[in-house]
């Protein structure tokens, strides 16, 4: 009996409808911590929202690549990492600007919505779990979601130490790390999309 194309029609269905919901969650929050960021003049908050504007960025093109060719695929994964490529550089010119100018960081609205971001982040990568496995614009939606948690945990971090010394300096390095962390990521994905282009194998075994 011939193949029906049915498991794989099912298999596209169920990533399509986690990125929409990873998507909108993401959206949300890069919204929220951006504003957050602004009112609350945290670096650390901007940053994490600039990061997960980059993931929902991520999402929208992992929905535009299901069931497209490993080539369009791999292209959707650079695009991703581009796009987060110059999110983090940006980042890094931001806390540069603050240095010089300064800026007083709440830690309330540092710690408030960082811990808010993590629960959210930590939903999300539960969700893409079956996903860290898959083609490599899959994989690179996991990747930009851990990059998330471990910035929320920083900023969270960040606004105690704001809190107990009353310095922005923690602000300006969770700020800074989050940017080199975005970078590093988003060379990886580079790397990986790269290599499935060449038709070379991926870190988790596939080609």
């Amino acid at each position: 009996m011939s193949d029906c194309g049915c498991h794989h029609e099912a298999k596209n269905a169920q990533e399509r409808k986690i990125l929409m919901i990873a998507l909108a969650l993401n959206a949300t929050m890069a919204v929220v911590g951006g504003i957050a960021g602004w009112i609350g003049q945290s670096t650390g908050l901007l940053a994490d929202a600039l990061d997960m504007l980059s993931d929902a960025t991520a999402y929208a093109i992992g929905l535009v690549a299901i069931g497209r060719t490993a080539s369009f695929k791999a292209n959707a994964a650079t695009l991703s990492g581009i796009a987060l490529l110059l999110l983090g550089l940006g980042v890094l010119f931001e806390v540069g600007r603050r240095v010089v100018y300064g800026a007083e960081p709440a830690s309330g609205w540092m710690i408030g919505t960082a811990a808010v971001s993590l629960i959210v982040n930590m939903s999300v990568l539960r969700m893409l779990a079956p996903l860290k496995s898959g083609e490599v614009h899959l994989r690179a939606t996991w990747i930009f979601t851990r990059a998330d948690i471990v910035a929320n945990v920083g900023v969270i971090v960040a606004g105690m130490l704001v809190f107990w010394l009353r310095s922005p300096i923690s602000d300006y390095v969770i700020g800074t790390l989050i940017g080199l962390y975005v970078v590093k990521e988003a060379v990886s994905i580079l790397v990986e999309a790269r290599r499935a282009r060449r038709g070379g194998p991926t870190p988790n075994g596939s080609s």
